[in-house]
């Protein structure tokens, strides 16, 4: 990192590796593992950003109080913050509490594909237990409280002292309208509301967005006034984690509702990736990521024009090529398209600061190494160093170091 001339680095601090049982006693091995880490970056001029929970609950957790699902949680989570707050503040100065909250919310408690693999779809066809249509909206609630209480326990405990700062990173899409019909145009507010909205409303105004109240109901957790008076202003700054694009139009029929009684189907939006047969971008590895550089100046102007211009950081942005057992090694090193990938990803945000105003104040690649991708396991390879997974993990460096390297370089030397 030091070499290619990055200043910062994003890690996440597992939970398990400090509390085994998720409270109780402390793992101090655990506590010298990050402060060898967080040292080390020090040495190089490299600032740590630390991400408190990346879906890693300590199974001792899931298994007294069913993890997110319980309100007890909010407790443990505060533990184990002002614990790493304790033994690291005085040199982590940039703190994320949570890393993708609405994936895991629905990836976990609708769809069921990720831990803890709770859903009803078609019957519990696919999950033991869950409630696809209101277990991802109380574990979405206990997030923020969690998130909310974490940030004003650093405010009364810490802040004057440490003078760090405390953020959120969002899974972040784009949604353009499909068309201009206003229909359309509704459907895409809808699918923002339901995606990052779920989360900022409530950290900006206290409250859940309206098309949420609308369409969720009684599913939907209430923030009560002494919840709302905690929630608002409860961070420092928005993480992004921004890859792609998709369409949205209005879901007329609902036949997924219908069908299959999950949260995600109650924006009442249908995505796509394509308009009139003409795909929204080329498509990386994974069939979901859509190279669509325009949409990460919209989402930057849009989270200006609603939040108020919040100070905010990319905290995930990148791509993947697939990872063939029998590709030859210089032609997995030429990675050329991750290059024009973040070149027009970088000139889209570059415009969004210069032209649109938005604040923003950093950019995190996704990913520095070939890493294990939650649904993808090693098929796919993010990073910007290869690793040879078949020859003890000996880092080799793709052609996007050397991109990166010139291009870190150039704006250095711009900066003097």
């Amino acid at each position: 990192m030091k070499n290619i001339g990055m200043d910062a680095y994003r890690f996440s601090i597992s939970w398990s590796r400090i509390f085994p049982e998720g409270s109780g006693e402390l793992n101090t091995e655990g506590i010298k593992y990050y402060n060898n880490l967080i040292d080390s970056l020090l040495e190089k001029g490299i600032q740590p950003y630390v991400t408190l929970y990346h879906w890693d609950l300590p199974q001792a957790l899931e298994d007294k109080y069913n993890g997110w699902l319980s309100r007890k949680i909010v407790k443990d989570f505060e533990n184990f913050a002002f614990t790493c707050f304790q033994a690291f503040g005085d040199r982590v100065k940039q703190w994320i509490t949570f890393n993708e909250p609405h994936g895991f919310s629905l990836q976990g408690y609708d769809t069921g594909l990720q831990a803890p693999g709770r859903c009803s779809i078609l019957g519990h066809l696919f999950c033991k237990k869950g409630k696809s249509s209101i277990e991802p909206y109380i574990v979405a609630h206990n997030i923020l409280l969690s998130h909310a209480t974490v940030f004003h326990t650093y405010q009364l405990h810490f802040k004057e002292k440490q003078g760090g700062f405390i953020g959120i990173a969002l899974d972040a899409k784009w949604y353009e309208p499909i068309s201009d019909a206003d229909e359309d145009k509704y459907a895409a507010q809808r699918a923002m509301d339901f995606g990052i909205g779920w989360f900022l409303d409530p950290l900006f105004f206290g409250k859940y967005p309206l098309s949420m109240q609308n369409l969720v109901k009684h599913r939907l957790p209430e923030i009560t006034s002494e919840m709302s008076k905690l929630l608002v202003g409860s961070l420092d700054f928005i993480g992004l984690n921004h890859y792609t694009t998709l369409y949205a139009h209005n879901d007329q029929i609902r036949i997924r509702k219908l069908v299959l009684q999950d949260a995600s189907s109650d924006a009442a939006v249908i995505t796509t990736s394509s308009r009139g047969g003409i795909a929204i971008g080329e498509t990386a590895a994974s069939h979901w990521l859509h190279i669509v550089p325009w949409g990460i100046r919209k989402l930057a102007r849009y989270v200006k024009d609603k939040y108020g211009n919040p100070p905010v950081f990319i905290t995930e942005n990148g791509m993947d090529d697939p990872n063939k057992p029998f590709m030859a090694l210089s032609t997995a090193l030429q990675d050329n398209k991750r290059i024009s990938y973040h070149r027009d990803y970088l000139s889209n945000l570059s415009a969004a600061i210069r032209q649109d105003g938005c604040d923003v104040r950093g950019y995190f690649i996704w990913s520095l190494l070939d890493n294990w991708e939650w649904n993808s396991g090693y098929t796919v390879r993010f990073g910007l160093y290869y690793i040879d997974y078949k020859n003890n993990l000996t880092r080799i460096p793709k052609a996007s170091v050397q991109w990166f390297k010139s291009f870190l370089g150039q704006n250095e030397m711009l900066s003097e």
